[in-house]
């Protein structure tokens, strides 16, 4: 193709992924290292109605940031252009596009220096290998082994790796022969903008269920809060007018004030008033 043609087509791409920043609100970037092209069509796929997906060069994207004026911010992600990325453009909340690709993450096999998703810990039982090579391999990592029926067992159940730490390439090895799947694989948010926010990766990262837990607990200290100095909301006021009902039940039984609803009990209380008192009373004269 001439370098005429090559020019105009990047200039074209330049001004369409300018209009795609233009056109949404919330543009994310996300790490396409170890992704594999399988996994990336399976996001778009999934993912297509709510998001749409693109892999762009950083240096287009960087001149297609110069073009939007009206969102100056957008430079701010451009420290965040190193290797390669897929871009993300939406109109949801980033926290909820975050949450999606962590929920696409997928397990795969190990490669040397990948870091683990889990502890892992190699199960006790029949390798399914015959006996070899595998017997020193396995004893290399702390596994112990027996021959048993012609094939390699695992005597009891080891762990061989805790979370977050790097697995080395002789693990891996292992690892992948007994069918292992230890590290998670998938799209992960480096930087998110939300209408003029830049917001990082580490900040994206939320734990959901501790997070309902503390929004479920600050909602009922603020509820016990209201009631406590009778601040009224359409969320408590049944409660309000139940607590100050029963204040002025109370307050009514005590100063004896008789209504429709107190009168019953007024009565059961003056009829055990007047049993105690002649009760105290017989015992009095029988002094």
């Amino acid at each position: 193709m001439p370098s005429q043609q090559i020019l105009q087509k990047k200039i074209s791409e330049v001004d369409e992924i300018a209009q795609l920043l233009k056109q949404h609100e919330v543009i994310g970037i996300a790490s396409l290292q170890k992704v594999r092209a399988a996994q990336l069509q399976e996001f778009k796929k999934n993912l297509a109605d709510k998001v749409h997906m693109r892999v762009i060069k950083n240096t287009l994207i960087q001149r297609a940031v110069e073009k939007c004026k009206k969102k100056p911010e957008l430079k701010k992600m451009v420290e965040h252009l190193t290797g390669a990325n897929v871009f993300l453009f939406a109109n949801l909340n980033p926290f909820k596009l975050a949450l999606l690709l962590e929920k696409g993450k997928v397990r795969v096999t190990a490669k040397s220096g990948d870091i683990a998703a889990i502890d892992v810990t190699v199960p006790a039982g029949n390798t399914g290998q015959p006996p070899g090579p595998i017997i020193s391999q396995l004893n290399a990592v702390g596994l112990p082994t027996r021959i048993e029926s012609g094939s390699v067992w695992i005597t009891k159940d080891t762990l061989v790796a805790k979370k977050d730490e790097a697995i080395s390439g002789r693990l891996a090895s292992v690892l992948s022969k007994l069918g292992m799947k230890p590290v998670e694989a998938g799209l992960k948010m480096k930087v998110a903008y939300d209408e003029g926010l830049i917001i990082t990766g580490e900040q994206l990262q939320i734990d959901a269920k501790e997070t309902m837990e503390s929004i479920g607990k600050a909602h009922a200290d603020a509820f016990t809060l209201s009631i406590s100095i009778t601040y009224t909301t359409s969320q408590n006021i049944q409660t309000l007018l139940q607590v100050a009902h029963q204040e002025a039940y109370a307050l009514a039984i005590n100063t004896a004030t008789p209504t429709k609803e107190t009168i019953t009990d007024l009565i059961v209380k003056a009829h055990a008033e007047m049993l105690r008192l002649d009760t105290h009373l017989k015992k009095v004269t029988n002094k």
